[in-house]
């Protein structure tokens, strides 16, 4: 454990960004978990809806920096290009 006065306001700091960060990352998971399940059903309609909340999702990590920026944008094109595919 910190001894000094800012070494433990940093350890608190950091376990808050991690629960933070925990929650933001669960939430991408589940949002893209629910859009893979719409797809195997191939509902291109709730797709393509759940497609729109996938990318909010996954955009607003990467905003809040939990995601790398690049690391989102590959996750949003796979899952743009698995609608897509339903279309086809």
């Amino acid at each position: 454990m910190a001894n000094h006065k800012s070494a433990i306001k940093r350890s608190l700091q950091n376990i808050n960004r991690r629960l933070r960060n925990k929650a933001v990352r669960t939430q991408v998971k589940s949002v893209t978990k629910q859009l893979e399940a719409k797809i195997a059903e191939k509902d291109q309609e709730v797709a393509a809806a759940e497609l729109k909340a996938a990318k909010s999702a996954i955009a607003k990590a990467a905003k809040k920096g939990v995601l790398h920026r690049n690391t989102a944008s590959r996750k949003i094109s796979r899952l743009e290009r698995m609608v897509n595919a339903l279309n086809a």
